[in-house]
């Protein structure tokens, strides 16, 4: 069951622990060992405390992706009132900081059930739906507006996340990596014309340039996409 379908456990509670404990000491778990290493014994032992005492505010493994998943959407800055596009590329942008700066949430979201409805994911929601509907958006195209940007941004940022996990795991920089498979993928590429041109044409460009650019150039797309729903 979710952790939002349930009432709170009405067990008399550990003094020296509480939910919000146990929910920031996971992300400092995550944020430090990836997403291999959750698991409700570890998160005891770093908080010094037996695995079972943690039930009574977090039920199991299932709950508390939920309550990270959450935890980590409430670090994005809720869309202010103004012009649609501003607000929404401010959005994008701040979305995909979060998203860079906990590279395994990606891999959480699949674990994460209902997470939609947590209290931050809705406040987020409820904002982005104010903000299209008050451009000029119907309600239900405001809805369409608000997942479309969301799967944009959440598409790029897990991917890009994947990356510097891969990155962090082998020890070596950006450009270390790229110089030493750039010459394996010119070769791969050699009878592909697109593709040899292309990447012919990143070969010099600095790391994380390319990432920046393609990010800004697709969410302009689907703003643009997004701007023909108006009446």
């Amino acid at each position: 069951m979710s952790v939002w379908m349930r009432p709170p456990k009405r067990k008399r509670e550990q003094p020296s622990l509480s939910r919000e404990q146990i929910v920031s000491a996971a992300i400092e778990l995550l944020d430090a060992e990836g997403i291999d290493a959750l698991s409700m014994r570890k998160l005891g032992a770093r908080l010094d405390v037996a695995a079972a005492s943690m039930y009574t505010h977090v039920a199991g493994k299932d709950e508390l992706s939920e309550l990270v998943v959450d935890e980590v959407y409430g670090e994005v800055a809720l869309p202010e009132p103004g012009p649609w596009r501003t607000a929404a590329t401010t959005f994008a942008h701040d979305l995909r900081s979060v998203f860079l700066r906990h590279p395994w949430i990606g891999s959480l979201l699949g674990e994460a059930g209902v997470a939609y409805l947590g209290p931050n994911v809705l406040k987020l929601s409820e904002a982005a739906l104010a903000l299209f509907e008050d451009a000029g958006f119907s309600l239900d195209d405001a809805d369409l507006a608000w997942n479309t940007v969301m799967a944009f941004v959440v598409g790029r940022a897990t991917g890009e996340a994947a990356w510097l996990t891969t990155l962090k795991r082998s020890g070596q920089s950006e450009q270390e990596w790229k110089d030493r498979l750039w010459p394996a993928a010119e070769q791969a590429v050699r009878d592909h014309p697109r593709l040899k041109k292309l990447y012919a044409a990143q070969r010099n460009q600095k790391p994380g340039e390319t990432n920046d650019d393609d990010f800004e150039r697709g969410l302009a797309c689907v703003l643009d996409g997004l701007a023909t729903r108006l009446p």
